[in-house]
């Protein structure tokens, strides 16, 4: 482009958005402004709602598919669009940065939004992290539970990249999904990550089991889809002696490949059932494969992880990323608990095998707050990690929200601890409601504190569907009420976002 042409586009820029700021009431997002042809692109707010705003050349009628609402300012028509599911459809079609894209085996961060309001704070966060932020992120459980969809989810990633002009690439992770009809909405949706969830077949009670049983459920395995015979797989493992990177050894009796075996065979069967329809229904998307044992009653030994790795890679399975049940406790909205010493052992012997098979990033489920286990990581700074959080941006909302609109906020925690003994069921979480101090009774200036409690924390934390779905008579008009609050407090909500993820963040530096 030559110096002539530079300046007149930028003359043209600068003429498109003294328009936007001369309508009444708007302000202009400075990062979302795009030229698309002879038409600039931005995204403005006036009072609650943000726009799209097409801007032709000065004196030209905005010619555009978007749909949307021609206003007159001064000499300047102006395209005013609302920020609806089909324009963000178009706006896919015409910016590739605004679909979300494999990641691949780096460092990756999941930021999982609930309300749909806070990834662009999530972009500000990890500028400059060496992170690839994964910003659609939701499992089947928690869109049955905020009554959302993936392509609100995918919308409102695609919204905040274009607002915040991120184009350095995003991931969206269809999580914990069971079924192929799980896959099938998620790849309509666009996204590129997709995290198995095969715990509906792992069998727990392996350790209870005395040998006969054992040897009938072993032989009872799906062999067929395994591609395997359990005479030939028990030779194979007996003979097997696995030395990793790390210098760990891994030799196991036959009884504990027979429990590994049981425990996980029909796990393995179900993972390569369901990347097999992955590669044979949708051989033209893109795809990383995310496989979750997280879920489990005991931490994953590593001839646990070893044999589910081993054999999903002689299945031809490749994975971006598995997620382990670490040792100790990672409870939801607090840090971790256990021993930060064994942790970082094992880390580094998971790591190892991760590094035999390919080199997948371990992922860190139920990462919200785990700073103590960042800090263990950060400081090994080997291999890739994935990182999943959740519902602490949800709770950094509920922070916001303390400050802002206090009695809103009392009625949320008093509704969260009315249904805190049903909503954990589905959580291992400590939380106690009776050391909770009753909302009422505190003082408006205490009431962000409750913010900095565990036992509060976690409560706001499994209540979040019970909240946010409207359908409960007493908490029906919550979600519009969090949203609007958050709408008009915006720059505080951002502002708490990016210092809660600061200190996710850091340690990694």
């Amino acid at each position: 482009m030559s110096k002539h042409e530079q300046l007149m586009n930028q003359s043209l820029r600068a003429n498109a958005l003294n328009t936007v700021r001369q309508m009444e009431g708007f302000s202009l997002y400075e990062d979302s402004v795009h030229e698309d042809g002879s038409n600039l692109l931005c995204i403005a707010k006036k009072g609650n709602d943000k726009y799209l705003m097409v801007l032709p050349r000065e004196g030209k009628e905005p010619e555009s598919d978007f749909d949307g609402e021609v206003v007159q300012v001064g000499k300047n028509a102006v395209l005013k669009c609302e920020l609806t599911h089909e324009n963000a459809n178009f706006l896919r079609s015409k910016f590739d940065f605004t679909n979300a894209v494999r990641i691949g085996k780096m460092d990756s961060y999941g930021f999982g939004d609930r309300l749909g309001n806070a990834s662009p704070a999530h972009l500000r966060a990890v500028r400059g992290t060496g992170f690839k932020p994964v910003l659609a992120q939701q499992s089947i459980r928690e869109l049955e539970r905020t009554n959302r969809t993936p392509e609100e989810v995918m919308d409102a990633a695609s919204w905040a990249v274009f607002q915040e002009g991120y184009h350095l690439g995003f991931g969206a992770d269809g999580d914990h999904l069971k079924t192929t009809d799980d896959i099938d909405v998620m790849v309509k949706a666009g996204y590129t990550m997709f995290t198995i969830d095969p715990s509906d077949f792992v069998v727990n009670e392996v350790k209870t089991m005395d040998s006969e049983k054992l040897k009938t459920d072993f032989e009872k395995l799906p062999w067929n889809k395994l591609e395997d015979k359990p005479e030939a797989f028990l030779k194979r493992l007996k003979t097997e002696e696995v030395q990793l990177r790390s210098g760990l050894s891994i030799s196991v009796s036959e009884n504990e490949i027979l429990q590994g075996m049981v425990k996980y065979g029909r796990v393995i069967a179900h993972t390569k059932q369901m990347a097999n329809y992955l590669a044979d229904k949708y051989p033209d998307h893109p795809v990383e494969l995310e496989l979750s044992v997280d879920e489990t009653e005991a931490p994953t030994t590593l001839f646990e992880h070893y044999l589910v790795a081993s054999e999903l890679d002689r299945l031809g399975v490749e994975l971006v990323s598995l997620a382990p049940r670490f040792c100790g406790d990672f409870e939801k909205g607090i840090d971790f608990k256990g021993d930060l010493e064994q942790f970082r052992k094992e880390y580094v012997e998971h790591l190892a095998i991760a590094d035999t098979f390919g080199g997948y990033k371990l992922s860190i489920h139920s990462g919200s707050d785990k700073f103590s286990v960042y800090e263990v990581v950060g400081a090994l700074d080997l291999g890739a990690v994935h990182i999943k959080t959740a519902g602490t941006s949800y709770l950094e909302a509920l922070r916001t929200i303390a400050v802002c609109k206090p009695d809103l906020f009392r009625d949320v925690m008093s509704f969260s601890i009315k249904r805190f003994n049903e909503d954990k069921k589905t959580y291992h979480i400590s939380a106690d409601i009776s050391q909770i101090e009753d909302p009422a009774k505190v003082d408006e200036d205490e009431l962000p504190e409750y913010l900095d409690d565990n036992h509060a924390r976690q409560v706001l934390h499994v209540a979040y569907g019970s909240v946010l779905s409207g359908e409960f008579p007493e908490a029906r008009n919550f979600k519009n009420q969090l949203m609007t609050a958050l709408e008009e407090h915006e720059d505080l909500h951002y502002k708490n976002l990016l210092e809660h993820f600061d200190k996710h963040l850091r340690p990694f530096e």
